[in-house]
């Protein structure tokens, strides 16, 4: 396969001053926005009702926003027969009275022949979506520093926080876009953003790898020229994974059903926000902390050279 010679690292002031762009949008949206949290983090009301026949989820999602159960969210459970449905918490309504009212409005609105029967109703408190909250974010937490941790113990100090610099700036633009278009965050999208933090960093990793062997073996040849032979010897794996990950990303999202709709956008958005981090942000990153040959030079032990001889 044909080499690519594109000159990835002497385009970095492009690449920063865009990133630069989106995470300024990105944290000013999330401090004035935030995120909009759905029921697992909020609390509300959960009902499972069932049909007789296969239930259609986009003519209940009508009628149960005609009938003022706003931002309800409608899936199927189990079977395409059983439906389970997700309203917010709304202070002053009473779960049972609500879990009627719902019951009522799909069954007056109903195109099918025979009503939906109610299964179950189950209450999640404020308190339980505050716990799952802050459990969910303290997972979040605590695996992200275990990989900077990892990263920073592999990797000379210089490439990790470049690691990190291109592992933060993936985090904060999926949320951001999370922020700005007012998507629901709920604990898929939390499970997708632990998911985007190692995939980033995968990549980070593959090209930093390459970069450090190139140090070793070009040791004549200027850091960013090493840096860009690096990030285009890695660029056809790079790009293959990616490409295979977002073709299946995108089935997810046309085809996987209302229940991982919010969780594939977070992994699309990730992968293409990871995938141009590890090229225009980890490798900068390095070079701008002034990495160079010197600092991956393996030092050679005092009479390494007597010891080898016989």
């Amino acid at each position: 396969m044909k080499k690519s010679h594109i000159n990835f690292i002497g385009n970095r002031k492009i690449a920063m001053t865009f990133s630069g762009i989106l995470m300024v949008i990105a944290i000013a949206s999330l401090a004035i926005r935030g995120l909009q949290m759905g029921i697992d983090f909020t609390g509300g009301t959960l009902i499972e009702v069932g049909y007789e026949q296969t239930a259609d989820l986009t003519a209940l999602r009508k009628t149960l926003d005609d009938s003022g159960f706003k931002n309800a969210t409608v899936q199927n459970f189990g079977t395409s027969k059983d439906v389970l449905i997700r309203l917010k918490l709304e202070e002053g309504v009473n779960s049972a009275d609500l879990s009627t009212k719902v019951l009522e409005a799909i069954n007056k609105n109903a195109s099918t022949p025979t009503p939906a029967k109610l299964r179950r109703v189950e209450f999640v408190g404020p308190q339980v979506g505050d716990d799952l909250a802050e459990d969910g974010f303290l997972a979040l937490l605590y695996s992200t520093i275990a990989i900077l941790i990892y990263i920073s113990l592999r990797f000379e100090w210089k490439f990790s926080v470049g690691a990190i610099i291109a592992t933060f700036h993936d985090v904060i633009v999926t949320l951001g876009v999370f922020s700005v278009f007012a998507l629901e965050f709920d604990l898929t999208v939390l499970a997708a953003i632990l998911a985007l933090i190692g995939y980033s960093l995968n990549d980070t990793i593959v090209v930093y790898d390459r970069i450090r062997e190139n140090f070793r073996n070009m040791r004549k040849t200027s850091t960013e020229d090493i840096m860009n032979i690096a990030v285009n010897d890695t660029l056809s794996r790079t790009i293959m994974i990616s490409m295979t990950v977002f073709l299946v990303l995108v089935s997810l999202f046309f085809l996987g059903g209302e229940v991982i709709h919010n969780f594939s956008i977070a992994l699309l958005f990730g992968v293409v926000f990871g995938t141009y981090s590890s090229i225009f942000i980890a490798s900068p990153a390095a070079l701008m902390l002034g990495i160079s040959a010197e600092d991956l030079i393996v030092p050679i032990k005092e009479g390494a050279e007597l010891d080898r001889m016989p």
